[in-house]
């Protein structure tokens, strides 16, 4: 059956690979001219990750769609459970790679290549992550959850919503909304790129991927 946590499921999925896919574009191109604006809204997109898909959109599918899965689907088990994992190592990494970018911003040079590196290992690793939940686990949580599973699920999920998503949010937020929307360049953001002085180089047009359609993985 239809749900309006399926939705905002994938949603938020869009949000969070938009997010991934301009720290990788940023980390391609390095900071340039704007070292100060480069790792401003580099810091910005991070602590969006470890505050919003960590805190509160992961524990919502370990401890409310993961169970009911399992309860219809127990052959999904493995899946399941390496989502889990994935879970478990999340905020470790995003710590991690929080804290690598501070040592390069402050360190210097010597500091880049380590963020480099773990920064495109953990898009890669998000960006597979999501594409898993919405190839394994929602067609089948579609199918076979009630209409009572989805209820609570949906109060559960729409109480939360993404700081960068589309409709209300928390104003809490509304600054981290603006640092980042105002200032990174496409695709999540409406800000000049970093390369914006290369006439050769055509402007992205701003703006979130579909959500209509898989978690895209192109870099």
């Amino acid at each position: 059956m239809a749900s309006s946590t399926s939705q905002v499921i994938r949603d938020q999925h869009a949000s969070i690979a938009a997010v991934l896919h301009s720290v990788s574009m940023m980390v391609d191109h390095g900071p340039g001219d704007e070292p100060e604006r480069f790792f401003d809204v580099l810091r910005a997109m991070l602590f969006y990750i470890d505050e919003f898909p960590e805190r509160q959109h992961h524990p919502r599918e370990s401890d409310l769609l993961f169970p009911k899965l399992l309860r219809v689907a127990p052959e999904l088990m493995p899946v399941i459970e390496g989502l889990e994992a994935d879970h478990m190592k999340g905020e470790g990494k995003v710590r991690a790679l929080q804290h690598l970018l501070l040592a390069w911003e402050l360190l210097g040079e010597s500091r880049r290549l380590a963020f480099e590196q773990a920064a495109r290992e953990y898009v890669r690793f998000y960006l597979d992550h999501m594409r898993c939940e919405e190839t394994e686990l929602l067609p089948t949580a579609q199918r076979l959850l009630t209409a009572a599973d989805w209820v609570e699920l949906d109060a559960a999920f729409l109480c939360a919503p993404d700081p960068l998503g589309p409709g209300a949010r928390d104003p809490s937020f509304d600054r981290l909304f603006a640092r980042i929307v105002l200032t990174a360049p496409a695709p999540i953001g409406v800000g000049r790129s970093f390369h914006a002085m290369d006439a050769s180089q055509s402007a992205p047009q701003p703006g979130f991927p579909s959500s209509r359609g898989r978690v895209s993985t192109g870099q």
